[in-house]
């Protein structure tokens, strides 16, 4: 795996890769605009040529992105819909503009109107906006989900449906989160259940359609469908099993990216996010697993 992290674009875009290099990543996520709203600052040429070229200079094995929390292709209120479509649609323009050749997604909610509806929603949507706007350099990797509220996703066979139905193929692929397989039900614990889950994942999915994965432990126990990430090995998943994705060798040049939490160092306000000069847990986290190498 190629160990990298999720890092904050504060004070620009390349501001993330200088946080990376510190971190000793390999290759890292960002958001290439702010999370939690639908309205985003055009990106200047200027801005993108210099990230492109900062990026060149890292030695970075690799770039993704991950789309705004408030996006669901799912949704059936048609004033939802239509501003989801737009802000993906964004999203995909901006990866373009930047040089990001991977867009990871959560693939959204039903909302009460049930799983096989929201699927085929989110898959003519990708599908139509793929046709209709001109970013053939990216590639769209479909998270797999916690099963959190009405969040479809959470099943291998639900990403089968997805895949099945999107065109055009070579423009999708998978990230695999390991909080929210844990969370869905799949238990990979042992050398034995990894194995199990893989060989289903490959019998209804599979593995050549996992491109990415997000290396994250769980608060919370097996099958709670429940979100919540912990730093590795201090969750209910624990450390050994991430030997197991680390060791598998159809996974060695995949890209692996931590979103784990910030880290509650001493001299940190309770309860306040730490600043990134005392927030080491990506580096921690980063050590852990190579330790597990």
């Amino acid at each position: 795996m190629l160990l990298g992290a999720h890092e904050s674009i504060a004070g620009g875009f390349d501001k993330a890769l200088e946080r990376g290099i510190e971190d000793g990543c390999e290759g890292i996520q960002i958001f290439t605009k702010s999370n939690n709203q639908w309205k985003s600052k055009p990106i200047a040429r200027e801005e993108a040529e210099q990230f492109q070229e900062a990026f060149k200079k890292s030695k970075f094995s690799y770039l993704m992105t991950h789309d705004s929390y408030l996006i669901n292709l799912g949704a059936s209120d048609p004033d939802a819909y239509s501003k989801s479509r737009a802000a993906f649609a964004d999203e995909l323009q901006r990866c373009d503009q930047l040089g990001i050749p991977y867009l990871v997604m959560h693939p959204g909610s039903h909302l009460g109107e049930g799983e096989a509806k929201a699927i085929e929603r989110i898959a003519g949507a990708i599908t139509e906006i793929f046709d209709s706007t001109e970013v053939a350099s990216v590639t769209v990797l479909i998270e797999s989900a916690a099963g959190q509220g009405s969040n479809v996703g959470y099943r291998f066979e639900h990403l089968s449906d997805l895949i099945e139905r999107i065109e055009p193929k070579k423009q999708i692929g998978v990230c695999m989160d390991t909080c929210h397989v844990f969370a869905a039900g799949y238990d990979f614990r042992t050398k034995q259940g990894y194995e199990k889950m893989i060989e289903e994942f490959d019998r209804i999915v599979g593995v050549p359609w996992i491109k990415a994965f997000h290396v994250n432990d769980s608060k919370k126990d097996l099958g709670s469908r429940v979100d919540r990430h912990e730093q590795i090995g201090e969750g209910f998943i624990g450390s050994e099993p991430f030997r197991f994705f680390l060791q598998d060798r159809r996974f060695k040049d995949t890209p692996a990216v931590l979103e784990t939490p910030p880290d509650k160092e001493p001299g940190n306000k309770p309860g306040k996010k730490p600043d990134k000069k005392e927030d080491r847990a990506y580096k921690k986290n980063l050590q852990r697993l190579r330790d597990l190498l």
